[in-house]
């Protein structure tokens, strides 16, 4: 069984992806890394120089590779829930879990964010906070249907919350 970590950038995915994976013994995967590693590109160079619809298909390609993994906790980009395809796959073996936090918390942790800074693309030709606001809306029902499981980590510490989701898994038998 896997467990996939879905939800804005700057959620808190990797963080508490590389903290729940230790404690369950289980290989971490950031998909993003991923995708870089294979391409030698970042996300930003990415977009910049391909596109952002190549960068999806090679992001659908990754996922279903490594959906075939078993004992993973993967931590998704933000936009993987845009292609059912991903959420299908990510789902033959694995229970999704979003992880949500409101817009001004989003924005408060992407200004602290190296690698949101320099190697994730901006979305839109929009201020930062405007960006994360309008995304996180357009992207709302699209992780609302992709998940099994939803957690907000707004006020809560990474140790927090992967408690919550070992107990979770725990309750409902993942």
């Amino acid at each position: 069984m896997n467990v996939v970590l879905i939800g804005f950038r700057c959620s808190g995915k990797t963080t508490i992806g590389k903290l729940l994976a230790k404690k369950l013994k289980y290989e971490f995967i950031d998909t993003d890394d991923y995708i870089e590693e294979k391409y030698e590109m970042t996300i930003r160079e990415m977009f910049e120089n391909k596109g952002e619809s190549w960068f999806r298909l090679m992001e659908t390609d990754a996922i279903e590779e490594l959906s075939k993994l078993d004992n993973t906790v993967f931590a998704t980009g933000g936009g993987v829930i845009l292609k059912y395809k991903n959420i299908q796959n990510l789902k033959k073996r694995g229970a999704l879990i979003l992880l949500q936090a409101d817009p001004k918390t989003i924005y408060e942790r992407a200004k602290k964010s190296e690698r949101t800074l320099t190697q994730r693309p901006p979305l839109t030709t929009k201020d930062m906070y405007t960006e994360i606001k309008e995304q996180m809306e357009s992207r709302k029902p699209y992780y609302l249907q992709a998940a099994n499981y939803i957690i907000n980590t707004s006020l809560k510490s990474p140790r927090e919350l992967v408690n919550e989701i070992l107990d979770l898994l725990e309750a409902t038998g993942n």
